[in-house]
């Protein structure tokens, strides 16, 4: 157990309340340009396409983003806890206002492929940044009273930037789709200067080098693994091998070089401790299943119940409404009563048992039962959410804060890329699949929206809708896997005291 509080032991307490919720507006206001960095500019591609050209690269645009936003969140973190968070918090802002700036200005798609990258290494700045301060401002105990207002911001971006993105486009343009975020980005960089007081530090230290590059080359190679691998290029292609090979050489290699050096990346001594490495798979399989679900329900609810792409966007609201209310319940109950392995067990579960039901939607599900399915899947990912990233902050010193926000930023993120990658292959093979029988013309396309589903002849038009449904159960399916992997993690964790304050927690 933690020894007792007081200000006599020279423990640093916490800033006032009133100070912290002051300093998490423009720490939340920060997070809202790196959450729409991918949903706002989705709805833009078409248009950006056919302006610049490049059609065939149009996938960069987007994928040069997550590559360089997965690169570099553990550099973020390791040089936050080195030198300072909020100032690196600054530098992240910096560079993804400067990338948004560029994109506008892009004049063919090579250039906006380019800035498109300057982009994303800024908003895997931000997505460790403002998680790692939010980790020094506030002690895990009192953490979970914010974890409602992060989360919002986070399914404010799924709602609303594919509709933002869309009325943006059509009404004053594609370039605007990304200037938008300068005005929110330099508020809020003034506020962060104004309102956000954490403690400076600077180590002497060297950053490990060859660690960091060994890293980068694993994740981009592993990243570009599960984008391709079905789409692009078949799974057991030359391309794909190789990379899945150089990820693997260089995942060895920098296991080796981790422990050898001075001031690791990621150090391996967090991955000992069996709550952090319990939150790393807990983080990966929520990322796995919701990215999953906000792209497969609105495909499932376009091509069974013919809904526009806006009203399935829309549709979503169940699961994203439970998934926020949900996590302020947790949150506060958490912050009062120290206890939190309850609310991951609920979660997992809830999440299992929802991915279930959903693998069993079917072309005459109605929207009310899809509904209900929804928002138990998204009570369960609630329950999870920031509640993982409190724990595994909980599990590391204050120095390492930044390291630890990182890794679970990171995990979350691979969680998504494979989540969607792996997903949209069964999806696709059951598709097609399913349409093989047919002697007519079958659609080329696996996903059709509402509008391509009417010009469907009726008689395929069945047939493809009931592929689709078969699809969308094999991808929850295999989401029910990612879940119970998540379940069987949260029976191992142990309850471990959140701290009161910020002091270096006991090794477990």
């Amino acid at each position: 157990m933690d020894a007792p509080t007081g200000e006599a032991e020279g423990i640093q307490r916490g800033p006032r309340p009133r100070s912290v919720r002051l300093a998490l507006i423009p720490l939340l206001l920060a997070m809202l340009p790196s959450s729409l960095g991918t949903t706002i500019v989705a709805t833009s591609m078409p248009t950006i396409a056919g302006e610049l050209g490049g059609t065939t690269y149009l996938s960069w645009a987007v994928t040069s983003y997550t590559l360089a936003a997965a690169a570099s969140i553990p550099l973020w973190g390791k040089l936050g806890d080195m030198y300072g968070r909020k100032r690196w918090l600054v530098v992240a802002m910096s560079v993804f206002l400067t990338g948004s700036l560029l994109c506008g200005l892009s004049q063919d798609m090579t250039e906006l492929i380019a800035a498109r990258a300057l982009q994303g290494l800024g908003g895997g700045g931000l997505a460790v940044g403002v998680m790692a301060v939010i980790g020094e401002l506030i002690p895990p105990r009192e953490r979970g009273r914010y974890q409602g207002m992060i989360t919002s911001v986070m399914v404010f971006s799924m709602i609303v930037g594919p509709l933002a993105g869309g009325a943006i486009t059509d009404s004053i343009g594609w370039r605007w789709a990304f200037w938008v975020n300068l005005p929110v980005g330099a508020l809020a960089l003034a506020l962060i200067a104004r309102l956000v007081r954490v403690t400076g530090r600077r180590r002497k230290a060297h950053i490990d080098y060859v660690g960091a590059l060994l890293l980068v080359g694993c994740i981009v190679s592993f990243v570009l693994v599960v984008t391709w691998g079905g789409v692009e290029h078949a799974w057991d292609s030359r391309v794909i091998v190789t990379l899945a090979a150089l990820s693997a050489a260089a995942l060895a290699g920098f296991v080796h070089a981790q422990s050898r050096a001075s001031e690791p990346v990621l150090p391996p001594h967090l991955f000992r401790r069996r709550n952090f490495s319990l939150m790393a798979v807990l983080s990966f399989t929520n990322g796995f299943v919701m990215f999953g679900a906000v792209l497969y329900l609105p495909l499932y609810q376009q091509a069974v119940h013919g809904v526009s792409a806006t009203g399935s966007g829309l549709l979503l609201l169940p699961m994203l409404a439970a998934l926020v209310l949900a996590s302020q319940l947790s949150g506060r109950t958490v912050a009062r009563t120290g206890r939190y392995k309850i609310f991951q067990l609920t979660g997992s579960a809830a999440m299992l048992t929802a991915a279930l039901l959903l693998s069993h939607l079917g072309t005459g599900t109605s929207r009310l039962t899809a509904a209900l399915f929804m928002a138990l899947l998204g009570a369960g990912m609630g329950c999870l959410g920031q509640n993982v990233m409190t724990v595994a902050q909980n599990s590391v010193g204050p120095q390492e804060v930044g390291v630890a926000s990182a890794a679970m930023t990171l995990f979350r993120t691979l969680g998504q890329s494979v989540g969607v990658a792996v997903m949209g292959t069964l999806f696709n093979h059951r598709v097609r699949e399913a349409m093989s029988g047919h002697h007519g013309t079958a659609p080329a396309d696996t996903r059709l929206d509402a509008e391509g589903l009417d010009r469907l002849p009726a008689g395929l038009r069945t047939l493809y809708q009931s592929a689709v449904a078969q699809g969308v159960q094999g991808a929850f399916l295999l989401a029910s896997l990612a879940a119970g992997l998540a379940l069987a993690a949260a029976l191992l964790v142990r309850e471990v005291p959140l701290r009161t304050t910020r002091k270096q927690p006991q090794q477990r």
